[in-house]
């Protein structure tokens, strides 16, 4: 597999965060960018983003769904 090159700017916050949970989870800040860009287009991959029957799509952006991750129970 060939790999591309992406550039993005973090700030310090960032990449402190990033670099604790790389540590934790013993990946470089490459590799764990890497996982989770991975992680996101395979939660993504055959989903579709409008499960309504609405001729338009306006609406769609702005009905009350709930939509992404469930909150964690206390």
């Amino acid at each position: 597999m060939s790999k591309s090159t992406i550039s993005i700017q973090l700030d310090s916050e960032a990449k402190k965060i990033l670099e604790k949970r790389a540590k934790k989870e013993f990946f470089t800040i490459q590799e764990l960018v890497e996982d989770i860009i991975r992680r996101s287009v395979i939660s993504y991959k055959g989903k579709t983003t409008t499960t309504d029957k609405v001729d338009d799509k306006f609406l769609t952006y702005f009905s009350k769904q709930n939509k992404g991750r469930k909150p964690k129970k206390k």
